[in-house]
């Protein structure tokens, strides 16, 4: 089918259909605009990159245990049930004379023996078995012979014996094996976009614990660390992704904005509800062993960085709708575009909300429990600090994504060509030299331009142009004479017929 004669190019990843003009001025301030973007990303990593020399010495510095504790592993043997009566909530007691939880051999609730895995320093060749209290929840989680478990071991001294608490469960195997079972799903129904996803998750990763963390344990800033670990994320996760296009080019912009917006919600927030940054035990306990990190400043790199998935997800999305809709209607107004594509945008936000909320709501629902046996009013509630933590990262990150939906709709309606003319019967619709013709005997003569010479002119119907001069004449002066016999009679047989009887 013969179309317009202009030139169109194939913007998306694998497997897009169809082709999409792309405007030359749009093309070009794109690629100013990210270059610009991607220049200061890297001067930013250069910049702020944390010292290899100082950030080891503080972290070694940082001492999880008193010297000479150790955390071996060990095989439970044997689970008691939950005690009751005033153990119910603690386990069994300590036996006398024995250090930390070790409670004597013949227990009959509260605990669990083990065996540890590898003799210690005063055991010999010999692999000691112990029983520890364990609390009820442990007890009661199925924990069962066969499992294993890690200690707390402090050694002997002062002449106090050794003393044995129960740290946690090893949860390695299961845990390898859904990460296993993950990546073997994305592998087989994204096929090599999950792939490259799965490698842009990892880059991603190494951003964050070889850059972010550090930078923040140095006492960098948390705006300044989340921004351009941010932005170095998306530039290589929506690429490996999504391919190298202006498809992906504009969603990647889109993010960016979006990144923006919620980066000075997130400050601005937490600055006018005079968030501390310490909400929980975990939270105090790192405030007081990083003391160059300031708690604010994490708290604003951690909204940051919470609603970069969600947002990459919306502008992937708005930038492929407009796309398509490009592609599908290629004479629709950039006007008529963006409406279409924040029709779509509408229904994506509202769905990508309530994962939000719901999101948060579930991470914090222990939380929200405890809270909700207080019996206070719901407005003191949502005034803790943990909660008004939760409520600004959940609202920042919504206002964010929602904002950068009609920008990445009107990015995308301004970077695909022009509205093209509605097709002329001479290019697009089926007509005279396109269309397959079909014989009278039935054979196909292939289109209308091989088929003229076979059946010669074709005759215009009558409804395009009206009734000519000579079909005028020849209604005004009655029918023709009969040409044969058999006409003749036939005319007679239906004069009769028509004369009432």
């Amino acid at each position: 089918m013969a179309g317009g004669h202009s030139h169109t190019h194939s913007h998306g990843g694998p497997g897009t259909h169809g082709s999409v003009a792309v405007s030359v001025l749009a093309r070009v301030g794109m690629t100013v605009l990210l270059v610009a973007a991607a220049a200061a990303t890297v001067f930013g990593l250069v910049r702020h990159w944390p010292d290899d020399a100082r950030t080891p010495n503080q972290v070694a510095s940082t001492e999880y245990a008193a010297p000479g504790v150790t955390f071996p592993v060990a095989e439970v043997l044997k689970v008691l049930p939950v005690c009751e009566g005033a153990d119910s909530t603690t386990g069994a007691k300590p036996a006398p004379g024995q250090g930390g939880d070790v409670v004597s051999s013949d227990a009959t609730c509260g605990a669990m023996t083990v065996q540890l895995e590898q003799p210690t320093s005063t055991s010999g060749d010999v692999r000691p078995t112990v029983s520890v209290s364990v609390p009820p929840a442990v007890s009661t989680s199925g924990l069962q012979q066969g499992d294993t478990v890690q200690l707390l071991r402090i050694p002997a001294q002062n002449g106090q014996p050794e003393a044995y608490s129960f740290l946690q469960v090893q949860r390695g195997a299961p845990l390898s094996l859904m990460l296993a079972l993950f990546l073997v799903v994305v592998a087989v129904v994204a096929r090599w976009r999950g792939v490259l996803a799965l490698v842009g998750l990892g880059v991603g990763g190494l951003v964050v614990v070889k850059f972010m963390l550090p930078a923040l344990v140095a006492g960098q800033s948390g705006l300044l660390v989340a921004l351009i670990g941010s932005s170095a994320i998306m530039f290589v996760v929506l690429y490996l992704a999504h391919g190298l296009s202006i498809r992906t080019s504009t969603a990647l912009a889109g993010t960016l904005f979006g990144v923006a917006i919620t980066a000075g919600l997130g400050l601005l927030a937490v600055d006018l509800a005079r968030l501390s940054g310490v909400a929980d035990d975990e939270g105090a306990l790192l405030a007081g062993f990083v003391t160059s990190m300031k708690p604010q400043e994490l708290l604003t790199c951690a909204i940051i960085v919470a609603g970069l998935g969600v947002l990459n997800d919306v502008t992937i999305t708005q930038s492929s709708a407009v796309w398509e809709l490009r592609a599908a209607a290629p004479s629709l107004g950039r006007r008529e575009l963006f409406r279409s594509g924040m029709r779509i945008g509408r229904d994506h936000i509202a769905s990508t909300i309530y994962t939000i909320v719901f999101a948060y709501a579930g991470a914090a629902l222990p939380v929200l429990l405890l809270l909700f046996l207080y019996e206070r009013p719901v407005l003191d509630l949502l005034q803790t600090e943990s909660m008004s933590e939760e409520i600004v990262r959940t609202l920042a990150s919504a206002i964010g994504l929602v904002l950068a939906v009609p920008v990445t709709t009107a990015i995308a309606a301004l970077t695909v060509g022009a509205a093209k003319e509605p097709a002329s019967a001479g290019d697009d619709e089926p007509h005279l030299g396109e269309r397959d013709a079909i014989g009278a005997d039935g054979r196909h003569l292939g289109n209308e331009h091989e088929a003229e010479h076979a059946r010669g002119p074709a005759r215009e119907p009558a409804l395009d142009h009206g009734p000519t001069a000579d079909d005028l004449v020849r209604a005004a002066s009655g029918p023709p004479p009969p040409a044969t016999r058999a006409e003749a009679r036939a005319r007679m047989s239906a004069a009769r017929g028509d004369r009432p009887r």
